[in-house]
């Protein structure tokens, strides 16, 4: 329950609090926050000491940091975390999309197999979405088969907007023309939604890419684009593994345009295209069964 408490406005971090928070972030969701994110961290928590009740950040980190905080500790990751999102963000990945991998796709739905793609840390649901709409209008014959587009992030709040599936004007700038008039739809308050066909191949789920992940079998493509760069070395080399374990043989994955897989991990996976790779091998990088 909310509880009325000191004008945090007032009231500032200290480094002994941030390198707690700091720490705390890096353990549960791989954050890395730099002494020079110090003033972005105040502000961001400063609506969790009101909703806490606590009244400075130094008594806010002794209570998220304690046993009693642990539900806490969700909402403070939440409220960090950024999320930022437009439809067919770095579109070259979209052409290769059409161009390189829908035509695999569909010799696989014709042969009965089914299709999965999965978008990982897909924030309020602009990518799963323009991935819903790429295969729309690219292979129209792929949507009636077996196919789902799995969208999942850390923040529970931003995966609630992404299934309201509502957006601004300026949000679905990035939109075709044709594709808006096809595939959205007028909503109150101005905006748009994105209409039932488009939405019926998505699925959002809350997943810690550090934690345990709950899906069986293997994903013909994966998009995981300006996500990987808020984590450090180690823990990005710790991903590329378990991504080529969940990567169908000849399957893609998708960054974003500064991110990198690391060289200790090239041996997983080939190049092809801009922040494009593919799996490598075959039987050597069986998929893993949980």
């Amino acid at each position: 329950m909310r509880t009325s408490g000191p004008d945090t406005a007032a009231q500032s971090m200290d480094n002994k609090s941030f390198a707690a928070i700091a720490a705390l972030a890096k353990e549960e969701a791989g954050l890395i926050l730099p002494e020079g994110k110090m003033t972005m961290v105040q502000s961001r928590l400063r609506k969790r000491l009101l909703e806490t009740g606590q009244p400075t950040y130094e008594t806010y980190c002794k209570f998220v940091c304690s046993n009693e905080g642990t539900a806490e500790r969700r909402l403070m990751i939440s409220a960090l975390t950024t999320n930022v999102s437009h439809f067919f963000r770095e579109s070259h990945h979209f052409d290769m999309l059409r161009t390189k991998v829908v035509p695999t796709l569909l010799q696989k739905a014709r042969d009965g197999q089914r299709i999965r793609i999965w978008s990982a840390g897909c924030s309020s649901g602009q990518e799963p979405y323009s991935i819903s709409m790429c295969l729309h209008s690219a292979a129209p014959e792929l949507v009636s088969r077996d196919i789902l587009i799995l969208g999942t992030d850390i923040d529970p709040a931003i995966l609630e907007k992404a299934e309201a599936a509502c957006y601004s004007e300026q949000q679905i700038s990035g939109i075709p023309e044709d594709m808006r008039k096809k595939y959205l739809e007028h909503a109150n308050g101005g905006q748009f939604r994105v209409n039932a066909d488009i939405r019926r191949l998505v699925r959002f789920r809350e997943l810690n890419l550090l934690r345990e992940w709950p899906m069986k079998g293997a994903f013909d493509a994966i998009f995981c684009r300006n996500v990987v760069i808020y984590f450090d070395a180690a823990t990005q080399a710790s991903l590329w593994p378990r991504f080529r374990q969940r990567i169908a043989n000849n399957g893609w994955i998708f960054l974003g345009h500064s991110e990198r897989i690391s060289d200790s991990a090239l041996h997983l996976f080939e190049p092809n295209g801009m922040t494009a790779y593919q799996a490598a091998g075959s039987g050597s990088s069986a998929i893993r069964k949980e």
